[in-house]
Formats: structure tokens, C-alpha cells, sequence
């Protein structure tokens, strides 16, 4: 049998290239499949946390700084229950850096660790008198060099005190993105990389806020409530927790606890 004309093989290499041509690249498709996903799941946490925020009380960079920092194996509320007093004792950096050591520690008591805290507070006051003026500095790089404080910490302050957004990467916002698809990273800077290419920089505090709401209150670490989560269709993880609605809902808390 004579070899295919050339004229007889060009519609199926045409055909070919222009299925190729024509497809979508797949992990491009992919990605905006995640994109679309991630900010339905914000969409409906918006909805359902409406007043969503940051649950430390402050009044100034500076307070926010230190209730951070005492956030650390705590809960926001033991936090606002000792901020009162210690601000109105040490209101400023140079205060704080001049504390006498028993008297600071008798006040952080309450938050654990209190002996750690208070050696890192005194030692962040420090640095922010000798290297900054006594003054909460409005940038990544230098918040960082400062005692006790990580990006974490740092993107709090950032998102919530100057008004620059950024992702805060807790517990309850590490999990939550590995649940809902976002990232398989573990490390928090990874997972920060993963959830900022999702959404529009400018809902990054905000998205923080309202995932910290949903893992306190709904999709708690050890049973999250996916039989009254408002994400469920949208969360890969659904079914791990309690599905029957009734009994789900008597796990949602009113009020989070870190």
C-alpha cells in the first residue's frame, strides 16, 4: 500500500496541534479553579462572621505589640484580662524597658509563662527605645529583628495597627488552609506564600480574622463542626467532623477560644 499523502496527514496533525492550542494549560486551569473556590469559602465567612477582628483590646501599636506577645500559649481573653493594668503602670516602652522584674511578673501572672514573658517583654522594650525611639516600627523587616516577635506576630501588628494587610498564620489559619485545600505546607511561611496568591492583597487581615473566627467557633482541631459549617461544599475536608447538622451546631461556640 502507497504511504499516506502529505495532503491526506495534515488534518490530523492540524487536529492535534489544535486540541493543543485550544486547551487550557492544565495547572493554570487548576490554580483559577482554586482562586474561584478559596474567595467563595471568604464570601461566606464574611457572611457568617460579620464582625470579625482582631479580639485583642489595644488602643495603639504599642499595646497591640505587647498583647501579642503575651498571646503565646494563652487565650485573647486571659490577655485583655491583663492589659488593663499593665498599661496603665508601664503606658509606653520606656516604662516597660524600666519595669522592676517581680512587679511585671506579678501582673503577667495570669497569661503562663510568666517569667519568659515578662524577660521578653523588658528585653523587646529595650530594643524599641535604643534602636527605634521607644516606638513600634511599621515595617516587616524590622518588626522581626525585635524580641519575641515572628511574622506572625508581626502581620498582626502590620494588618492591624498601621493598616497593612497581610495573612497571619496561627494555628487556626495553618489548619484551616491545609483543610480547605489552599496548601500542604506546614511551614508557616510557605503557607503564608500560598494563601497570598489566592486573594486580592488588600483581604488579607481580613480573610485572617475571619478564618481565626471560623477555626475558634466551627472547624475546631480535634472535632470541627461540618454538619453547621457555612464552607462545607467547598472544603475538601468536609465529613471529618460531626455531619449531623444537630449535633454539629451544638459545637459551634458562640465565642472562640484561642
Amino acid at each position: 500500500m502507497p504511504p499516506p499523502s502529505a495532503s491526506a496527514a495534515a488534518p490530523t496533525t492540524a487536529s492535534a496541534a489544535g486540541s493543543r492550542v485550544g486547551a487550557a494549560p492544565p495547572a493554570r486551569s487548576s490554580q483559577l479553579a482554586l482562586v474561584r473556590r478559596a474567595r467563595r469559602v471568604h464570601r461566606a465567612l464574611a457572611e457568617r462572621y460579620p464582625d470579625a477582628r482582631c479580639e485583642l483590646d489595644f488602643s495603639s501599636p504599642f499595646e497591640l505589640l505587647v498583647a501579642t506577645v503575651l498571646s503565646a500559649q494563652t487565650t485573647d481573653q486571659r490577655v485583655n484580662g491583663v492589659t488593663p493594668a499593665l498599661f496603665a503602670r508601664w503606658p509606653d516602652a520606656v516604662a516597660l524597658a524600666g519595669a522592676d522584674r517581680a512587679e511585671l511578673e506579678a501582673v503577667l501572672r495570669p497569661t503562663g509563662f510568666f517569667r519568659a514573658k515578662a524577660e521578653t517583654l523588658e528585653c523587646l522594650a529595650d530594643r524599641l527605645v535604643a534602636d527605634f525611639d521607644g516606638r513600634v516600627p511599621g515595617r516587616l523587616p524590622e518588626l522581626v529583628t525585635l524580641p519575641g516577635v515572628g511574622r506572625k506576630t508581626a502581620n498582626v501588628v502590620l494588618g492591624d495597627a498601621f493598616g497593612v494587610p497581610g495573612t497571619t498564620v496561627d494555628t487556626h489559619v495553618g489548619r484551616l488552609a491545609r483543610r480547605l485545600g489552599w496548601t500542604e505546607e506546614t511551614d508557616p511561611v510557605a503557607v503564608e506564600r500560598d494563601v497570598d496568591a489566592l486573594f486580592a492583597r488588600r483581604d488579607l487581615t481580613i480573610l485572617s480574622h475571619r478564618l481565626i473566627f471560623h477555626g475558634r467557633r466551627t472547624c475546631h482541631a480535634r472535632r470541627p463542626a461540618c454538619g453547621a459549617c457555612p464552607v462545607r461544599r467547598d472544603c475538601p475536608s468536609s465529613g471529618t467532623g460531626e455531619t449531623d447538622p444537630v449535633r454539629a451546631a451544638a459545637l459551634v461556640r458562640d465565642r472562640g477560644r484561642a
